[in-house]
């Protein structure tokens, strides 16, 4: 009987020595993907800070673009009422001549 209970008991003995390595394994396989998901984590992390300093600058750069349209748009405005009130003739024959240009283009 003992011969029998020696094969049990290697088999019993090989059966916790493999559910050993697979908990071994299991753990080290979890910890890496931890290890991964932070790492993935201080990635998008670094990614959203960089797309932020980014979006700042743009909209900053915007933001100058727009203003100096805006300022070049009223000083055209104010150059242009100033012209008219000099030259309020040939203001209105400019507009007169253009007006007739416009209507003859979009006519066809």
């Amino acid at each position: 009987m003992n011969e029998q209970q020696d094969p049990q008991d290697a088999a019993d003995s090989a059966k916790d020595h493999v559910k050993g390595a697979a908990e071994d394994f299991k753990a080290a396989a979890s910890a890496k993907a931890e290890e991964i998901r932070r790492a993935a984590e201080q990635k998008a992390e670094e990614l959203r800070n960089v797309a932020e300093g980014k979006a700042r600058e743009f909209r900053g750069a915007a933001e100058t673009a727009w203003s100096d349209a805006q300022s070049k748009a009223k000083t055209w405005q104010s150059d242009s009422e100033a012209y008219i009130r000099e030259n309020p003739t040939k203001a209105i024959f400019i507009a007169l001549g253009l007006g007739f240009l416009l209507g003859l283009m979009f006519r066809k």
